[in-house]
């Protein structure tokens, strides 16, 4: 019988990818579950497994796609969907890992085929964030579409945004949709979520921002910057990217950008632990 997949869930910087590397070396296949880790030219500054790790067990579906597309993930469950059958046709485990909290609900609980709200209405939404804040946004989801926004995290600027375009483009909020959700791809599978104590997780991400920028994070930002792409693009607002585009544009030190991206991957995680703890309470805790 082939083995049950295993589910690797958690914070940035809790040490998935060393659980994962783990599991994977009694015959199993990484697969990548983080939003950010899918872009082609940010594997510092997401933290995606170096290239040694990365020859010590098979990794699918890390910095595959390049950072002009807007890539969902509905587009990561499709090309799951082979990896799935790769792994299987292999006789090797599929380990999915990572922080994305709605690619394990996809993978798990299915998704619905919700489509893509076009260009304009996304950046009408984009410009009214930037413009009156996510407070003011997230009133409007309530009052517009109180359902989404009661499942929705409202600190989230991305949800808000989200569920804001979705709404818009479609006439019909994302519950709604929800609510018309297939089957899902992994339907029994062993879930593990590692959840480091709060001010060592912190003190972690710090030192980690540190070596990212010694290991040649600002590089990176700098190739990615000389590209010249839409700002709203989710490859541009990797955690930790605004801060130093910022600071290559001359508009605040290193040091100060080094401290607001520490700070805003503080914030992420944050984010990423409460959304476990509300969402993944039934998993295994390592």
């Amino acid at each position: 019988m082939a083995p049950l997949p295993l589910l690797i869930a958690g914070p940035t910087g809790a040490g998935k990818s060393a659980r994962a590397l783990e599991a994977a070396a009694k015959g199993g296949v990484i697969v990548n579950a983080d939003a950010s880790q899918t872009y082609s030219g940010w594997r510092i500054l997401t933290a995606r497994p170096p290239a040694e790790e990365e020859a010590r067990a098979p990794h699918r579906l890390y910095g595959h796609v390049d950072p002009s597309v807007r890539h969902s993930v509905g587009d990561w469950l499709r090309e799951a969907v082979s990896v799935l059958a790769e792994a299987r046709a292999a006789g090797l485990r599929p380990i999915f890992v990572g922080g994305t909290g709605l690619c394990f609900e996809a993978l798990t609980r299915g998704l619905a085929a919700i489509p893509e709200p076009p260009q304009e209405v996304r950046d009408a939404v984009e410009a009214e964030l930037a413009a009156e804040g996510l407070t003011a946004l997230a009133a409007r989801l309530a009052r517009h579409d109180p359902e989404t926004a009661a499942g929705t995290d409202l600190r989230n600027p991305r949800r808000v945004a989200r569920a804001l375009e979705v709404l818009r483009a479609t006439g019909r909020g994302l519950a709604t949709w929800r609510r018309e959700t297939g089957p899902p791809l992994v339907s029994e599978a062993e879930r593990v979520v590692i959840l480091p104590e709060r001010a060592a997780l912190y003190a972690r991400l710090d030192a980690r921002f540190d070596g990212m920028l010694e290991a040649g994070a600002l590089d990176e930002a700098r190739a990615m910057l000389a590209r010249g792409l839409d700002p709203s693009l989710p490859a541009m607002k990797a955690v930790g990217a605004p801060e130093l585009f910022a600071h290559l544009r001359g508009e605040i030190g290193l040091e100060e950008a080094a401290d607001r991206a520490k700070q805003a991957t503080r914030n992420y995680a944050k984010r990423q632990m409460t959304w476990i703890r509300n969402r993944m309470a039934d998993w295994k805790r390592a």
